[in-house]
């Protein structure tokens, strides 16, 4: 399970500097961890194509910053995410929650978010993992540092 405690020591474990985000419901969790430690830097911003364009700022500056974001963010930055990482070709790392996906597999609602997500991420070529409740802050460096290494963008969907 990802918690806010595991994801913060995972992240510094990385080496990343910032994280800028809008909160959902599940990463909202994670809040207190974020922004009661002094080593990362917690950024809120208004939307989420401004999210991204942050980020590739930090980038451009040297710092290892990661946006995490909910599945309609993802949906509204697309422009701003296709031009930093396929234009700039930036190694830009996202977590994105991925609202209502159980509750979708599970025939529990009718909220197309996690319809779209997936086939969205893969149009827009980027590497992606989903994320289950079995998946740990381990396997988020993991992510992390497979696409650092390979100087790459991902994206980590977090089943909601």
């Amino acid at each position: 399970m990802l918690d806010g405690p595991s994801v913060v020591a995972a992240l510094k474990e990385c080496g990343v500097t910032d994280v800028i985000w809008i909160p959902d419901s599940e990463l909202g969790m994670w809040e207190p961890a974020l922004s009661s430690n002094a080593e990362l830097r917690l950024i809120r911003v208004c939307r989420e194509g401004e999210a991204i364009a942050v980020a590739a700022g930090l980038l451009l500056g040297g710092r290892r910053p990661v946006v995490a974001i909910q599945c309609t963010g993802l949906f509204e930055a697309g422009d701003t995410l296709r031009n930093v990482v396929h234009d700039m070709k930036l190694p830009l790392f996202m977590i994105v929650g991925l609202r209502s996906y159980y509750a979708y597999q599970q025939k529990k609602t009718s909220d197309t978010c996690p319809v779209f997500a997936e086939p969205i991420v893969r149009a827009w070529q980027i590497p992606y993992t989903i994320f289950d409740r079995g998946h740990t802050a381990s396997d988020l460096s993991q992510v992390y540092r497979q696409a650092q290494a390979e100087n790459r963008a991902a994206i980590v969907c977090l089943a909601e």
